[in-house]
């Protein structure tokens, strides 16, 4: 694991000799980070351990540095079953979306342009995250894969659709295949078996973006009758210290309806919800989200929950219900009060993206009755946590038990990021799919029965 290293070399000419020492400087300082205390089994569940916040000038900064995958190198998966690669040499991939012929939609995707995001603090997270693989251009295009001879790779790749807005959520109803970019979500007319649309998108409706836009990421289900859109949409800010007038609409699901075109906003208080899906059984929608930082690396569980029409889920005044963060003010007593407690706990700073439900997995029977879910990775906890995919087993619509790893070894012994899984997906044949933005991969796991050779 490294901590920030400083790169004169890329920094300003002007500001070189003061940079340096300020960014040295808070190296050293995140080097002597807290480090977890609390068992990772009993930061998981219904009811992780919620120790006291540790306050620090700098907070805790490891995160593992970005390297890819060796030629023949790929991520391992739980006993029962086997991995092969679906496509390599994607250009940071994040969402996938399965279409009804089986094609698979590749958001190959990355943060617009934010020209708000200026100051030290901002200059130190860019470094951050560039180490983390995070910080390459934009692709903005979504790139179709076909294995139309069923052997688990694809042989046609094309583009799809190009020149979007850090796209990553998509949903298709009927004929129309919509896309979540950054700032908006768009309309495109689809036919089965179209290998590209180059017809011009129609905009439904606007979702927060602008300058600063610190959750870009913009996830997006449709309803199970195709009546309604669900857009996820993150916070500006970690904890509000941007400004709460910069957080309007944000950290929030939105719901649009399709015949009138109106949005409004159906549940608030989620710091960063990523992943959205519709319980196959229930119909409940359920999301994963991204939790707070720097209040120590036991502190606080990201988690999945169900997403109830009306709630709020605590953020930025409280988390885990009514766990208030003194950080913020003022204080809002009867938002917390109200606040809903998360229905499952996924780990400490472990970066859920991506959310599926296993309906018509052909994984083996332990897999059948839950959700996938994709953990990023984390960069502010010691030692690391996610940089994996996990299985939430569930009975009677409800989580159950603790989460069950499916795919690993996305760290190098060394502590390196071979790769960092994101969107999560069931293929037409039952596989379960993973985009892996550092890997530049889209991963394909099977049972092991249905083998196939690797590219």
């Amino acid at each position: 694991m490294i901590r920030l290293r400083a790169n004169p070399a890329r920094w300003p000419a002007r500001r070189l000799p003061l940079a340096a020492l300020l960014g040295t400087t808070a190296l050293v300082l995140a080097g002597c980070g807290d480090t977890a205390q609390v068992p990772d089994d009993q930061t998981v569940g219904a009811s992780p351990t919620l120790p006291a916040p540790t306050a620090s000038l700098i907070p805790t900064v490891e995160i593992a540095p970005a390297k890819g995958w060796p030629a023949d190198g790929k991520p391992t998966a739980a006993a029962g079953m086997t991995v092969t690669a679906l496509a390599r040499g994607l250009d940071h991939p994040r969402w996938l979306h399965v279409l009804p012929n089986g094609d698979v939609l590749v958001a190959e995707t990355n943060a617009p342009e934010r020209p708000e995001r200026s100051g030290f603090k901002f200059f130190v997270m860019g470094m951050v995250m560039k180490q983390a693989g995070a910080g390459v251009p934009s692709a903005n295009r979504i790139t179709l894969l076909r294995d139309a001879d069923s052997d688990g790779i694809a042989e046609v790749r094309t583009t799809f659709l190009e020149n979007l807005v850090s796209p990553f959520g998509m949903a298709l109803v009927g004929d129309d295949l919509y896309v979540a970019n950054t700032d908006a979500v768009v309309k495109f007319p689809y036919t089965e078996g179209a290998t590209s649309i180059d017809q011009k998108g129609t905009k439904v409706a606007d979702l927060p973006g602008g300058p600063l836009n610190h959750h870009w990421t913009k996830g997006l289900v449709a309803s199970p009758d195709g009546s309604k859109l669900y857009a996820s949409v993150g916070s500006n800010s970690n904890v509000g210290e941007n400004g709460l007038d910069k957080e309007e609409g944000r950290a929030a699901v939105h719901e649009i309806d399709l015949a009138t075109g109106r949005t409004r906003v159906f549940a608030t208080g989620l710091r960063n919800p990523v992943g959205l899906a519709f319980h196959p059984q229930t119909g409940a929608l359920w999301a994963v989200v991204n939790e707070r930082d720097e209040i120590g690396s036991d502190l606080v569980p990201d988690y999945l929950t169900e997403v109830r029409d009306g709630a709020f889920y605590g953020w930025p005044y409280s988390y885990w219900g009514q766990h208030v963060d003194t950080r913020v003010a003022p204080p809002r007593p009867d938002l917390v009060e109200k606040a809903v407690t998360p229905d499952y706990a996924l780990g400490n700073h472990v970066a859920p993206l991506g959310l599926t439900f296993s309906a018509g997995t052909a994984l083996p029977e332990p897999f059948r009755d839950g959700a996938f879910v994709g953990l990023h990775g984390s960069w502010n906890r010691k030692p690391p946590s996610g940089y994996k995919v996990v299985f939430v087993p569930f009975q009677n619509g409800r989580p159950t038990g603790k989460p069950v790893d499916v795919l690993g070894g996305f760290l190098s012994p060394a502590g390196d990021a071979l790769g960092r899984p994101v969107g999560v997906a069931i293929d037409r044949g039952g596989a379960l799919l993973v985009a892996d933005d550092v890997g530049n991969a889209v991963w394909r796991v099977a049972p092991a029965a249905a083998r196939t050779s690797d590219r």
